[in-house]
């Protein structure tokens, strides 16, 4: 594990040269306690700065943030009244000013040396960051090589985005303070950025020397203003969609939507993106779900998709997958971007662990956050739309389905298990039904379907390409309708879902 670099030096790496330009007045008051006095007084002369916190304004790629950066050397990065005010004045003026700000935290927490009148100035700090947040403006946190204590628990991972340094310890108590207090020493791993990553605590863990690009990229997606429609020169040739006659079979739809060459929600992304950020999530690149910061033809949107296998591995959708969908949403909620839900699943994990760990309360909890967002959601049915996993992404302001997508309660052998006690019954079963896309568009759930020709895993560009589209021209749409217009439109739409089979 590498040394922290210093507040100056990480923030040179991430702004344009020439271009940060310091926040900072003088510290002018001196504590009462000559020792601690002493520590302040050597602490500056081996820093170079007065404080253990520097802030100021920058540029990243041509666009104005706003920074805090703490400095390890100066007595471990510990927050003190002066520096809590010092970060508070940064947070406000910089909501002030509409700018998005950046706090590169790391700290050994609350400094020992002013008790609890520094403790409590941790309130301070996140009082200032919620007035950020709630007035729409981003907030995106790097977490360094240590942040414990009070500021791992309160400002440095509350970003709308927590990113963190390779190899950090990050946690609420110290190992040398867990052991003292419990008589056992603390897992080693328990603390690590990786570990935090996997259980989608740390939405990505980046080195230093990669921070600016993504933080860049990040900025790119969460400060655009989308365009009124996609631009023309992205537009591919309109294909002529089937005949009901040729409608696929349900069946032989199900079938194509396991083929291990269909292409899922990262292959979806990485084609038809022009700006793509892919943060962790629970389970990092195994899991089965997929988060990203992207554009698509001038649309700015935040995704939360499902990828259904890895080899031939099927992706189970887990009770943390959930949670950080709803995270996801929130934050998308809070900065005025659309959510993209890319649907695509065997279904919900089915396991003890899984009942444990409330996986049907976090569908619960899922459908009812989706269904109040205020900013638009766009679904895209891709694939596999197996049981609550796949329904827990469905409440949308509009729906699109690829040509073979579907949707059921259970897997069609499932279905066929409880009908008729086998799986043999599962191709009737699946055509009886109505589980194919234009079945769904009968009933009110789809609102356009993306023609596959015939396959999606036979032209996958070419789907990419119409499916990329598509998701741009609706993000286009419900952007530009009022809210008030939109939200009243998606309370009939979900009060009227399958109106049309009786």
């Amino acid at each position: 594990m590498s040394m922290s670099l210093t507040a100056h030096q990480l923030i040179g790496l991430l702004v344009d040269p020439g271009s940060f330009v310091s926040w900072d007045d003088p510290v002018t008051t001196q504590p009462r306690d000559a020792e601690y006095r002493a520590s302040l007084t050597r602490a500056r002369e081996r820093t170079g700065i007065d404080e253990a916190v520097v802030t100021g304004i920058g540029r990243i790629g041509g666009g104005q943030a706003a920074l805090i950066a703490s400095e390890f050397g100066f007595l471990g990065g510990s927050i003190g009244v002066a520096t809590a005010e010092r970060i508070t004045r940064a947070v406000e003026q910089a909501t002030a000013a509409r700018l998005p700000l950046i706090a590169l935290p790391v700290s050994g927490g609350t400094r020992m040396q002013e008790g609890s009148a520094a403790f409590l100035c941790m309130l301070r700090i996140t009082a200032a960051v919620q007035a950020h947040r709630a007035a729409g403006l981003p907030y995106l946190t790097y977490l360094r090589n240590p942040t414990m204590g009070g500021v791992f628990a309160s400002w440095g991972t509350l970003g709308h985005l927590v990113f963190a340094e390779p190899q950090a310890r990050l946690g609420f108590l110290g190992p040398r303070v867990y052991e003292e207090l419990r008589g056992v020493q603390l897992p080693p791993d328990v603390q690590r950025a990786e570990t935090l990553a996997e259980r989608g605590l740390v939405d990505a863990v980046v080195a230093p020397e990669e921070l600016r690009e993504v933080l860049r990229r990040s900025l790119s997606v969460l400060t655009r203003r989308a365009l009124p429609s996609p631009s023309p020169s992205s537009v591919p040739p309109a294909p002529v969609p089937p005949a009901p006659a040729d409608h696929p079979d349900a069946w032989e739809a199900v079938l194509r939507t396991r083929h291990p060459d269909r292409p899922g929600t990262r292959e979806l992304l990485r084609r038809t993106t022009e700006e793509l950020v892919l943060l962790d999530s629970p389970g990092g690149r195994d899991g089965a779900l997929v988060r990203a910061l992207a554009v698509l033809d001038g649309q700015p949107a935040v995704v939360v998709g499902q990828q259904r296998r890895a080899g031939a591995q099927e992706r189970p959708f887990t009770a943390a997958d959930l949670r950080s969908v709803r995270r996801t949403a929130r934050f998308a909620e809070q900065l005025g971007l659309p959510l993209v839900t890319v649907v695509d699943t065997a279904g919900a994990e089915l396991s003890v662990q899984a009942e444990l760990d409330g996986v049907a309360v976090e569908i619960a909890h899922c459908l009812t956050t989706l269904l109040s967002l205020r900013t638009p959601v766009l679904a895209v049915l891709l694939g596999q739309g197996s049981g609550g996993g796949a329904l827990a992404l469905l409440p949308a302001d509009r729906v699109l389905a690829a040509g073979n997508a579907w949707l059921a309660p259970l897997p069609p052998e499932g279905a066929s298990a409880i009908v008729h006690r086998d799986g043999s019954h599962a191709p009737d079963l699946a055509r009886a039904q109505g589980i194919g896309a234009h079945d769904l568009a009968a009933v009110g759930l789809v609102d356009t379907v993306i023609p596959e020709l015939p396959d999606a895993a036979d032209e996958p560009a070419a789907f990419c390409a119409r499916l990329g589209h598509a998701i741009a021209t609706a993000l286009a749409t419900l952007t530009a309708t009022p809210t008030s217009d939109r939200l009243t439109t998606r309370t009939t739409r979900h009060r009227r879902l399958g109106d049309l089979v009786i």
